[in-house]
């Protein structure tokens, strides 16, 4: 069968290219196209276009650089059609992918989603637009079936695809000597997977250095962005580590994690952590008026609970990270607390096997209807 698969970010990315995998295990005569990344490629994907040309982030970024998006759009759209897959498979994205999945709906293509859109977050009426588009939804969230339901949609909890990375995962035997780090000291700083993010957040991470003594900082960093991004770390004399973040959670006491997939990664290595976010004035402001949920990480969300600090905006300085941080280090007052709570959060997630699962769902959803 083909297959038209859409990611993107480089999250979307891994957690598309594992789908890929597992759907060739499931269908051997699968062939796939769409847009995406590095991973996806090498999965066997042919890429009419890299999502690094769009990773954008904020209301006001995404309005700047709208005549962008809109072309890419217009030319996903018109691939397409020309090439009329068994199915298309959306991957997180929820901006372009929405729009996508009205498009393809339109034109009689069955729409698989697999990471439902955030739609519990903010207009949460979009749940409907989700519903009459979308045929099938996957979700990997324990909450999200149930809020799906109050708009009578029974969707699919497939488990989480992180849980699959974090079970894949080998330490590298030689991490802590190649890069001159010492177990026992060692906090995580992850500033994110995108550019414009990680100049955000990655100066007030710098300015922890100062905050305390015999600490060894290493920062999380990513290959596929531009290297002096990291510049003012490394000048800094803080470790970057590039494309080694398991690794990195694996040895690290303590993180301070920029919100998003990575707080769920860092609590699946039950590394106590502190979650940090700012944006734009005006993106916030507009977030601010919008956002229907109590928290921002996706660990509390789960929780139902606060289980890690959130310092958002105004709040993340390097004043109140070192006061939430000192409370999880070692000998901290809040450190067992936070390391028992990760083990209820990995139990509401369940052991299944997300790209597995998805792609079973897919493949049997296509083989019973070309039966019929």
């Amino acid at each position: 069968m083909k297959y038209y698969i859409i990611a993107g970010e480089r999250s979307g990315d891994l957690h598309a290219s594992n789908l890929l995998r597992s759907l060739k295990e499931a269908d051997p005569e699968a062939a796939f196209r769409g847009m995406g990344g590095d991973y996806m490629q090498a999965e066997g994907c042919f890429l009419v276009a890299h999502y690094r040309e769009m990773a954008l982030m904020g209301f006001v970024e995404v309005l700047l650089h709208f005549r962008r998006v809109f072309r890419y759009l217009n030319k996903i759209k018109s691939d397409l059609l020309k090439h009329r897959p068994d199915a298309l498979i959306l991957v997180d994205f929820a901006g372009f992918n929405m729009k996508m999945a009205a498009f393809a709906s339109k034109h009689g293509i069955p729409v698989h989603y697999y990471i439902a859109p955030k739609v519990w977050a903010w207009n949460q009426n979009r749940a409907y637009k989700l519903k009459k588009y979308v045929d099938h939804l996957y979700s990997i969230l324990p909450f999200e079936p149930d809020f799906f339901r109050k708009f009578d949609w029974e969707v699919d909890y497939v488990g989480n695809p992180l849980l699959d990375e974090k079970k894949k995962f080998l330490p590298n035997p030689n991490f802590l000597q190649e890069n001159e780090l010492k177990a026992q000291n060692l906090v995580a700083l992850l500033p994110g997977s995108r550019k414009q993010e990680i100049s955000e957040m990655l100066q007030t991470m710098i300015a922890l250095k100062s905050e305390f003594d015999e600490v060894d900082w290493v920062v999380a960093g990513v290959k596929n962005l531009p290297g002096e991004i990291y510049k003012e770390a490394i000048d800094a004399g803080l470790k970057v580590v590039f494309d080694q973040t398991y690794d990195v959670l694996h040895h690290a006491r303590a993180a301070v994690v920029t919100s998003g997939t990575a707080t769920l990664e860092t609590a699946l290595f039950k590394v106590p952590q502190v979650v940090v976010y700012k944006t734009s004035k005006i993106s916030y402001a507009i977030a601010k008026r919008l956002i229907r949920v109590p928290f921002i990480s996706l660990v509390n969300l789960i929780a139902g609970k606060e289980l890690v600090k959130e310092l958002i905006q105004n709040q993340y300085n390097p004043s109140s990270v070192k006061s939430s941080l000192q409370r999880i280090l070692p000998a901290g007052p809040e450190r067992n607390k936070a390391v028992k709570g990760y083990e209820s959060l990995i139990d509401k997630i369940g052991q299944k096997k997300a790209s597995q699962e998805t792609a079973r769902l897919i493949y049997n959803t296509l083989n019973n209807s070309g039966n019929r």
